[in-house]
Protein backbone atom coordinates (compact mmCIF):
# COMPACT_ATOMS: atom_id res chain seq x y z
CA UNK A 1 0.00 0.00 0.00
CA UNK A 2 1.32 3.07 -1.05
CA UNK A 3 0.48 5.97 1.53
CA UNK A 4 1.18 9.53 1.31
CA UNK A 5 1.22 11.47 4.66
CA UNK A 6 1.97 15.33 4.48
CA UNK A 7 0.13 18.93 5.11
CA UNK A 8 -2.82 19.29 3.88
CA UNK A 9 -3.31 22.88 1.63
CA UNK A 10 -5.76 24.93 2.25
CA UNK A 11 -7.70 23.55 -0.84
CA UNK A 12 -7.89 20.46 0.36
CA UNK A 13 -8.40 21.86 3.91
CA UNK A 14 -12.63 20.69 3.65
CA UNK A 15 -12.09 16.75 2.63
CA UNK A 16 -9.49 16.73 5.69
CA UNK A 17 -12.59 17.53 7.79
CA UNK A 18 -15.16 15.59 5.90
CA UNK A 19 -11.99 12.66 6.88
CA UNK A 20 -12.30 13.84 10.06
CA UNK A 21 -15.96 13.24 10.59
CA UNK A 22 -15.81 10.12 9.03
CA UNK A 23 -13.25 8.49 11.46
CA UNK A 24 -14.91 9.74 14.73
CA UNK A 25 -18.33 8.19 12.86
CA UNK A 26 -19.99 11.79 12.31
CA UNK A 27 -21.88 12.62 9.85
CA UNK A 28 -19.27 13.79 7.07
CA UNK A 29 -21.15 16.39 5.98
CA UNK A 30 -19.35 19.41 5.39
CA UNK A 31 -20.46 23.13 5.05
CA UNK A 32 -18.20 26.09 3.56
CA UNK A 33 -19.40 28.10 6.71
CA UNK A 34 -17.74 24.83 8.47
CA UNK A 35 -14.62 25.14 6.72
CA UNK A 36 -14.43 29.07 7.28
CA UNK A 37 -14.94 28.75 10.65
CA UNK A 38 -12.34 26.00 11.64
CA UNK A 39 -9.80 27.44 9.03
CA UNK A 40 -8.26 30.03 10.93
CA UNK A 41 -7.75 28.33 13.46
CA UNK A 42 -5.51 25.28 12.67
CA UNK A 43 -1.82 25.61 11.50
CA UNK A 44 -2.12 23.78 7.86
CA UNK A 45 1.93 22.99 8.81
CA UNK A 46 0.75 20.60 11.62
CA UNK A 47 -2.43 19.70 10.10
CA UNK A 48 -1.63 16.56 8.39
CA UNK A 49 -3.67 14.09 5.92
CA UNK A 50 -2.55 10.47 4.97
CA UNK A 51 -3.42 10.36 1.05
CA UNK A 52 -4.29 6.94 -0.40
CA UNK A 53 -4.72 7.73 -4.40
CA UNK A 54 -5.69 11.31 -3.70
CA UNK A 55 -7.90 10.62 -1.18
CA UNK A 56 -7.51 11.59 2.85
CA UNK A 57 -8.43 8.31 5.08
CA UNK A 58 -6.41 9.49 7.88
CA UNK A 59 -5.82 12.93 9.80
CA UNK A 60 -3.76 13.97 12.89
CA UNK A 61 -3.25 17.78 13.99
CA UNK A 62 -0.62 19.28 16.68
CA UNK A 63 -0.55 22.60 18.22
CA UNK A 64 1.36 24.27 20.78
CA UNK A 65 0.26 23.97 24.84
CA UNK A 66 1.76 24.77 27.74
CA UNK A 67 0.99 22.29 30.08
CA UNK A 68 1.16 23.32 33.88
CA UNK A 69 3.32 20.85 36.44
CA UNK A 70 3.84 20.48 39.79
CA UNK A 71 4.76 23.55 41.71
CA UNK A 72 3.26 26.05 39.55
CA UNK A 73 5.74 25.79 36.25
CA UNK A 74 4.96 24.41 32.80
CA UNK A 75 5.91 22.37 30.17
CA UNK A 76 6.09 23.15 26.54
CA UNK A 77 4.20 20.52 24.90
CA UNK A 78 3.20 18.94 21.25
CA UNK A 79 -0.53 18.75 22.02
CA UNK A 80 -1.87 15.74 19.50
CA UNK A 81 -5.39 16.16 18.31
CA UNK A 82 -8.10 14.98 15.76
CA UNK A 83 -6.51 11.96 15.23
CA UNK A 84 -8.73 9.27 13.10
CA UNK A 85 -7.70 6.30 10.74
CA UNK A 86 -10.40 5.99 7.96
CA UNK A 87 -12.04 2.22 8.62
CA UNK A 88 -10.88 1.29 5.26
CA UNK A 89 -7.61 1.65 6.24
CA UNK A 90 -7.77 0.58 10.13
CA UNK A 91 -4.72 -1.99 11.39
CA UNK A 92 -1.98 -1.45 8.29
CA UNK A 93 0.13 0.99 10.23
CA UNK A 94 -0.71 4.19 9.03
CA UNK A 95 -1.05 5.83 12.91
CA UNK A 96 2.02 4.50 13.55
CA UNK A 97 3.98 5.92 10.89
CA UNK A 98 2.25 9.27 11.77
CA UNK A 99 3.17 9.68 14.80
CA UNK A 100 6.56 8.47 15.24
CA UNK A 101 7.42 11.60 12.72
CA UNK A 102 5.52 13.89 14.68
CA UNK A 103 7.08 12.88 18.09
CA UNK A 104 10.85 13.05 16.31
CA UNK A 105 9.36 16.08 14.86
CA UNK A 106 8.70 17.49 18.47
CA UNK A 107 11.69 16.37 20.32
CA UNK A 108 13.90 18.19 17.49
CA UNK A 109 11.61 21.52 17.91
CA UNK A 110 12.57 21.50 21.78
CA UNK A 111 8.85 20.15 23.16
CA UNK A 112 9.53 18.36 27.17
CA UNK A 113 6.50 16.40 26.17
CA UNK A 114 3.67 15.51 23.97
CA UNK A 115 -0.01 15.01 25.27
CA UNK A 116 -3.68 13.99 24.13
CA UNK A 117 -6.87 12.63 25.35
CA UNK A 118 -7.33 9.04 23.98
CA UNK A 119 -10.75 8.19 22.25
CA UNK A 120 -9.35 4.34 23.33
CA UNK A 121 -6.79 3.30 26.46
CA UNK A 122 -5.41 0.58 24.07
CA UNK A 123 -3.87 2.87 21.44
CA UNK A 124 -1.10 5.15 22.69
CA UNK A 125 0.92 3.08 25.24
CA UNK A 126 2.55 1.88 22.26
CA UNK A 127 3.98 5.53 21.66
CA UNK A 128 5.34 5.71 25.21
CA UNK A 129 2.17 7.81 26.50
CA UNK A 130 1.05 7.43 29.65
CA UNK A 131 -2.39 8.16 31.90
CA UNK A 132 -1.29 11.31 33.76
CA UNK A 133 -3.84 12.72 34.97
CA UNK A 134 -7.78 10.83 35.52
CA UNK A 135 -11.31 12.54 35.71
CA UNK A 136 -14.30 11.70 37.77
CA UNK A 137 -17.98 13.05 36.98
CA UNK A 138 -20.26 13.23 40.14
CA UNK A 139 -24.00 13.27 40.23
CA UNK A 140 -25.46 15.40 43.60
CA UNK A 141 -28.49 14.36 44.54
CA UNK A 142 -29.47 17.88 46.27
CA UNK A 143 -32.16 16.86 48.02
CA UNK A 144 -30.58 14.41 49.65
CA UNK A 145 -26.90 16.59 50.38
CA UNK A 146 -28.13 17.24 53.47
CA UNK A 147 -27.46 21.18 52.73
CA UNK A 148 -29.47 23.39 54.93
CA UNK A 149 -32.44 24.78 52.59
CA UNK A 150 -32.70 27.93 54.56
CA UNK A 151 -29.37 29.14 53.23
CA UNK A 152 -28.77 31.61 50.47
CA UNK A 153 -27.49 31.29 47.34
CA UNK A 154 -24.06 33.57 48.73
CA UNK A 155 -21.13 32.68 50.27
CA UNK A 156 -20.63 33.13 54.36
CA UNK A 157 -16.82 34.05 53.73
CA UNK A 158 -17.33 37.56 52.96
CA UNK A 159 -17.53 36.93 48.97
CA UNK A 160 -19.98 37.23 46.68
CA UNK A 161 -21.66 35.03 44.17
CA UNK A 162 -22.97 37.28 40.65
CA UNK A 163 -24.57 35.75 37.49
CA UNK A 164 -22.65 37.37 34.84
CA UNK A 165 -22.69 36.60 30.65
CA UNK A 166 -20.08 35.57 28.34
CA UNK A 167 -18.56 38.76 27.39
CA UNK A 168 -17.63 39.42 31.09
CA UNK A 169 -16.11 35.53 31.41
CA UNK A 170 -14.15 35.74 28.14
CA UNK A 171 -12.54 39.21 30.13
CA UNK A 172 -11.60 37.76 33.35
CA UNK A 173 -11.84 34.14 32.82
CA UNK A 174 -7.98 33.67 31.23
CA UNK A 175 -6.04 35.68 34.40
CA UNK A 176 -8.70 32.81 36.68
CA UNK A 177 -7.79 30.04 34.46
CA UNK A 178 -3.79 31.24 34.92
CA UNK A 179 -3.87 31.42 38.60
CA UNK A 180 -5.60 28.10 38.93
CA UNK A 181 -3.07 26.49 36.65
CA UNK A 182 -0.36 27.71 39.02
CA UNK A 183 -1.84 25.75 41.78
CA UNK A 184 -2.70 22.85 39.93
CA UNK A 185 -0.45 20.23 37.66
CA UNK A 186 -2.16 18.68 34.20
CA UNK A 187 -3.79 22.13 33.18
CA UNK A 188 -3.21 23.18 30.12
CA UNK A 189 -3.52 27.02 28.66
CA UNK A 190 -6.68 27.96 26.65
CA UNK A 191 -5.86 30.00 23.55
CA UNK A 192 -8.28 32.73 22.34
CA UNK A 193 -9.49 29.86 20.20
CA UNK A 194 -10.46 28.14 23.53
CA UNK A 195 -12.25 30.78 24.95
CA UNK A 196 -14.12 32.17 21.94
CA UNK A 197 -15.61 28.74 21.65
CA UNK A 198 -16.00 28.24 25.61
CA UNK A 199 -18.24 31.02 25.84
CA UNK A 200 -19.96 31.20 22.85
CA UNK A 201 -18.58 34.29 20.88
CA UNK A 202 -16.40 32.03 18.02
CA UNK A 203 -17.59 29.70 15.82
CA UNK A 204 -19.44 26.62 17.01
CA UNK A 205 -19.12 23.22 15.61
CA UNK A 206 -21.78 22.31 17.67
CA UNK A 207 -25.29 24.17 18.41
CA UNK A 208 -24.88 26.33 21.00
CA UNK A 209 -26.89 26.52 24.01
CA UNK A 210 -26.03 29.53 26.38
CA UNK A 211 -25.57 28.93 29.72
CA UNK A 212 -25.76 30.63 32.90
CA UNK A 213 -22.72 31.95 34.71
CA UNK A 214 -21.91 32.54 38.26
CA UNK A 215 -18.59 34.12 39.22
CA UNK A 216 -17.08 34.45 43.00
CA UNK A 217 -15.41 37.46 44.43
CA UNK A 218 -13.64 37.40 47.53
CA UNK A 219 -14.53 39.72 50.87
CA UNK A 220 -11.78 41.98 48.96
CA UNK A 221 -13.49 42.09 45.29
CA UNK A 222 -10.92 40.07 43.79
CA UNK A 223 -12.49 37.32 40.73
CA UNK A 224 -11.14 34.41 41.69
CA UNK A 225 -13.29 31.78 40.07
CA UNK A 226 -16.74 31.54 38.10
CA UNK A 227 -19.00 29.00 36.68
CA UNK A 228 -20.98 28.05 33.67
CA UNK A 229 -23.85 26.10 33.90
CA UNK A 230 -26.95 24.53 31.64
CA UNK A 231 -30.35 23.55 33.47
CA UNK A 232 -33.13 21.63 31.75
CA UNK A 233 -36.57 21.70 32.15
CA UNK A 234 -38.19 19.02 33.87
CA UNK A 235 -41.13 18.26 36.05
CA UNK A 236 -42.37 15.51 37.47
CA UNK A 237 -46.40 13.91 37.77
CA UNK A 238 -47.20 15.50 40.88
CA UNK A 239 -45.55 19.17 39.30
CA UNK A 240 -42.75 19.21 41.46
CA UNK A 241 -39.71 20.50 39.75
CA UNK A 242 -37.08 17.99 39.37
CA UNK A 243 -34.28 19.42 36.86
CA UNK A 244 -30.70 18.64 37.07
CA UNK A 245 -27.91 21.69 36.47
CA UNK A 246 -24.84 20.58 34.24
CA UNK A 247 -22.33 21.96 34.89
CA UNK A 248 -19.80 22.59 31.63
CA UNK A 249 -16.91 24.70 33.24
CA UNK A 250 -16.14 25.75 36.89
CA UNK A 251 -12.67 27.30 37.77
CA UNK A 252 -11.44 28.28 40.82
CA UNK A 253 -7.99 29.26 41.99
CA UNK A 254 -8.76 29.45 45.69
CA UNK A 255 -10.61 26.78 47.76
CA UNK A 256 -12.66 29.43 49.12
CA UNK A 257 -14.21 30.12 44.99
CA UNK A 258 -14.64 26.84 44.66
CA UNK A 259 -15.96 26.05 47.90
CA UNK A 260 -18.61 28.80 47.31
CA UNK A 261 -19.36 28.08 43.92
CA UNK A 262 -20.12 23.99 44.84
CA UNK A 263 -22.81 25.37 47.60
CA UNK A 264 -23.89 28.16 45.08
CA UNK A 265 -24.75 25.14 42.18
CA UNK A 266 -26.43 22.83 44.84
CA UNK A 267 -28.99 25.87 46.47
CA UNK A 268 -30.55 27.17 43.05
CA UNK A 269 -34.30 26.97 43.06
CA UNK A 270 -35.72 23.79 41.49
CA UNK A 271 -32.41 22.13 41.15
CA UNK A 272 -32.58 18.74 42.44
CA UNK A 273 -29.48 17.18 40.51
CA UNK A 274 -25.98 18.70 39.76
CA UNK A 275 -24.01 17.07 37.26
CA UNK A 276 -20.54 18.00 37.80
CA UNK A 277 -18.87 18.13 34.69
CA UNK A 278 -15.07 16.47 34.30
CA UNK A 279 -13.29 17.23 37.47
CA UNK A 280 -10.03 16.13 38.99
CA UNK A 281 -10.89 13.14 41.12
CA UNK A 282 -9.96 14.47 44.79
CA UNK A 283 -12.28 17.19 43.91
CA UNK A 284 -13.56 18.89 47.42
CA UNK A 285 -17.35 18.36 46.06
CA UNK A 286 -18.10 15.13 47.59
CA UNK A 287 -16.72 15.70 51.20
CA UNK A 288 -18.10 19.17 50.95
CA UNK A 289 -21.67 18.30 51.54
CA UNK A 290 -23.12 16.85 54.99
CA UNK A 291 -24.09 13.88 53.46
CA UNK A 292 -21.08 12.52 50.89
CA UNK A 293 -23.68 10.27 49.78
CA UNK A 294 -25.71 11.90 47.94
CA UNK A 295 -22.57 12.33 45.45
CA UNK A 296 -22.73 9.79 43.04
CA UNK A 297 -19.92 8.80 40.71
CA UNK A 298 -21.18 8.62 37.15
CA UNK A 299 -17.51 8.83 35.44
CA UNK A 300 -14.21 7.87 36.65
CA UNK A 301 -12.03 7.22 33.31
CA UNK A 302 -8.07 8.09 32.34
CA UNK A 303 -8.17 11.64 30.73
CA UNK A 304 -4.88 12.85 30.31
CA UNK A 305 -2.14 11.49 28.44
CA UNK A 306 1.79 12.50 28.47
CA UNK A 307 4.58 11.49 26.89
CA UNK A 308 7.68 11.91 27.54
CA UNK A 309 10.47 13.50 25.08
CA UNK A 310 13.12 15.37 27.47
CA UNK A 311 13.64 14.01 30.75
CA UNK A 312 15.41 16.30 32.13
CA UNK A 313 13.04 19.38 30.86
CA UNK A 314 9.74 17.10 32.75
CA UNK A 315 11.65 16.41 36.61
CA UNK A 316 13.93 19.80 36.43
CA UNK A 317 10.20 21.89 35.55
CA UNK A 318 8.61 21.03 38.67
CA UNK A 319 8.83 21.59 42.29
CA UNK A 320 9.65 19.06 45.01
CA UNK A 321 8.56 18.78 48.62
CA UNK A 322 11.29 16.94 50.33
CA UNK A 323 15.19 16.02 49.25
CA UNK A 324 16.53 12.45 47.53
CA UNK A 325 18.44 11.44 44.69
CA UNK A 326 16.92 8.20 42.47
CA UNK A 327 18.99 7.08 39.23
CA UNK A 328 16.38 5.98 36.57
CA UNK A 329 17.04 3.75 33.99
CA UNK A 330 14.39 4.45 31.03
CA UNK A 331 13.68 2.39 27.82
CA UNK A 332 12.32 4.10 24.86
CA UNK A 333 11.53 1.66 22.01
CA UNK A 334 11.30 5.05 20.08
CA UNK A 335 15.03 6.12 20.89
CA UNK A 336 13.75 9.82 21.93
CA UNK A 337 14.32 9.79 25.74
CA UNK A 338 15.60 6.34 26.91
CA UNK A 339 18.64 6.03 28.90
CA UNK A 340 19.81 6.35 32.62
CA UNK A 341 19.33 9.35 34.55
CA UNK A 342 20.38 10.41 37.96
CA UNK A 343 17.65 12.54 39.37
CA UNK A 344 18.75 15.46 42.37
CA UNK A 345 15.96 17.20 43.73
CA UNK A 346 15.60 19.97 46.72
CA UNK A 347 12.80 22.23 47.85
CA UNK A 348 15.32 24.67 46.21
CA UNK A 349 15.17 22.75 43.01
CA UNK A 350 15.95 19.52 41.11
CA UNK A 351 19.24 18.79 38.76
CA UNK A 352 18.92 15.53 35.80
CA UNK A 353 22.04 14.36 34.55
CA UNK A 354 23.30 11.21 32.26
CA UNK A 355 24.81 8.87 34.10
CA UNK A 356 26.30 5.59 34.28
CA UNK A 357 25.84 4.69 38.39
CA UNK A 358 23.44 1.77 38.87
CA UNK A 359 20.05 2.47 38.44
CA UNK A 360 17.48 2.33 41.63
CA UNK A 361 14.71 1.77 39.68
CA UNK A 362 13.81 0.16 35.82
CA UNK A 363 10.74 1.50 33.52
CA UNK A 364 9.47 2.43 29.97
CA UNK A 365 9.13 5.67 29.25
CA UNK A 366 5.34 6.04 29.33
CA UNK A 367 5.43 4.56 33.15
CA UNK A 368 7.65 7.97 33.70
CA UNK A 369 4.55 9.86 31.77
CA UNK A 370 2.34 8.48 34.20
CA UNK A 371 4.41 9.84 36.88
CA UNK A 372 5.15 13.04 35.52
CA UNK A 373 2.20 14.87 37.11
CA UNK A 374 2.80 13.69 40.67
CA UNK A 375 -0.56 11.57 40.58
CA UNK A 376 0.32 7.71 40.39
CA UNK A 377 2.62 5.77 42.77
CA UNK A 378 5.88 4.29 41.85
CA UNK A 379 4.95 1.20 44.55
CA UNK A 380 1.92 0.80 42.83
CA UNK A 381 3.36 0.42 39.72
CA UNK A 382 6.00 -2.03 41.20
CA UNK A 383 3.35 -4.30 42.41
CA UNK A 384 1.85 -4.10 38.67
CA UNK A 385 5.21 -5.37 37.27
CA UNK A 386 5.27 -1.67 35.52
CA UNK A 387 8.54 -0.64 37.47
CA UNK A 388 11.76 -2.89 38.14
CA UNK A 389 12.62 -2.04 41.65
CA UNK A 390 16.64 -2.41 41.51
CA UNK A 391 17.95 -0.77 44.96
CA UNK A 392 15.46 -1.63 48.13
CA UNK A 393 13.52 0.70 49.19
CA UNK A 394 14.06 2.90 45.99
CA UNK A 395 10.19 2.79 45.08
CA UNK A 396 8.81 4.16 48.64
CA UNK A 397 11.90 7.06 47.94
CA UNK A 398 10.19 7.90 44.45
CA UNK A 399 7.20 8.22 45.80
CA UNK A 400 8.14 10.57 48.25
CA UNK A 401 9.91 12.36 45.68
CA UNK A 402 7.40 12.38 42.58
CA UNK A 403 3.88 11.92 44.36
CA UNK A 404 1.90 15.30 44.32
CA UNK A 405 -0.10 16.69 47.50
CA UNK A 406 -3.37 17.32 45.14
CA UNK A 407 -3.95 15.01 42.09
CA UNK A 408 -3.82 17.00 38.69
CA UNK A 409 -6.20 17.58 36.42
CA UNK A 410 -7.00 19.08 33.38
CA UNK A 411 -10.43 21.14 32.80
CA UNK A 412 -10.42 20.66 28.57
CA UNK A 413 -10.91 18.66 26.08
CA UNK A 414 -8.65 18.71 23.24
Amino acid sequence: MSLEVRPVAESEFGDWVRALKTGFLRPPVVTDEEIQGRLPHVDLDRTLGVFDRGRIVATFRTFTQELSTVGGGSLGADAVSQVTVSPSHRRRGVLSRVMAADLATAKERGDAVATLIAAEYPIYGRYGFGPAAWTTEWSVDVTRAGLDPRRTGQPEDGGTIELSDAAEIRKIGPEVHRRTARVRAGVPNRDARGWDRGTGLGFQVEPWTEPFYAVYRSASGAVEGYAAYRVDDKWDDTKQPVNTATVHDLIACTPAAERALWRYLCSVDWVTTVRSGYRAPDDVLPLLLPDPRAARVVTHSDWLWVRVLDVAKVLEGRTYAGSGSLVLELRDEAGLAGGRYRLDASPEGAEVSRTTEDADLALDIAELGTLSLGDESVVRLGELGRVEELTAGAAARADVLLRASRRPWCPDMF
